[in-house]
């Protein structure tokens, strides 16, 4: 099955050069595309993307309040990939907040691009983890970290979200612990629910933002 996507973003260059790279790839399909926020609902209720392409910066509704419309208002919502220009932009971390599950720079090459999008669509890693550990210091809300506490993580669990903040996949934690793909995915999805995270990226920047996870 091809992965699905809705591009938006209020530059039709753009939009155009991001429909070229990915349906390039046989495993992609542009479904649709919109020129602000406002029209994201709609479109995700009559296209069903797997992922949403969504400029962070636009004129009537940008990125960060169309992403809590998305995850408010559809059921069974579709991924939401973020592209901005500047990384270190608090759009970027309040998109995040919001639920998006990772971001891409439109400088970014082509391979990037698609293999952001693939990533996204796996529901398997957070992008730039790095990028994301600076936007939690510099934009964080410094949530206490009784919050993880309180969570009770088993060691184990917590080993598994450290990883997770590296930026690791399943396959790559796996490995590096000496289990099964499956174990891993089993202690990821304990992790979001103990959390009450939507997603890797939810559970990792709490992680960062209480200071679970160390900045080095």
């Amino acid at each position: 099955m091809p992965i699905t996507v809705l591009l938006v973003d209020d530059e039709p260059l753009v939009r155009a050069g991001l429909r070229a790279v990915l349906e390039a790839q046989p495993d992609i399909t542009v479904v649709g595309e919109a020129a602000d926020g406002a029209a994201v609902v709609p479109l995700v209720r009559q296209l069903r993307p797997d992922v949403v392409a969504m400029d962070v910066r636009m004129p009537l509704l940008d990125g960060i309040e169309a992403t809590r419309a998305v995850l408010r208002t559809v059921q069974d919502p579709p991924k939401i990939l973020v592209v901005t220009t500047f990384e270190q932009d608090e759009y970027v971390y309040e998109a995040l907040r919001a639920g998006a599950d990772g971001f891409l720079l439109k400088r970014a090459r082509p391979a990037e691009i698609v293999h952001a999008v693939r990533l996204i669509a796996e529901g398997d890693s957070l992008l730039f983890p790095a990028s994301v550990r600076a936007l939690a210091a510099e934009y964080g809300t410094a949530a206490a970290r009784g919050g993880l506490e309180r969570a009770r993580l088993t060691d184990r669990e917590a080993e598994v979200l450290r990883q997770m903040a590296r930026g690791l996949t399943n396959a790559e934690i796996a490995a590096g612990l000496v289990v099964g793909t499956e174990t891993v995915k089993s202690h990821v999805s304990a992790v979001l629910a103990k959390l009450g995270a939507r997603d890797r990226t939810q559970a990792v920047i709490a992680a960062y933002e209480s200071g679970f996870v160390a900045p080095g």
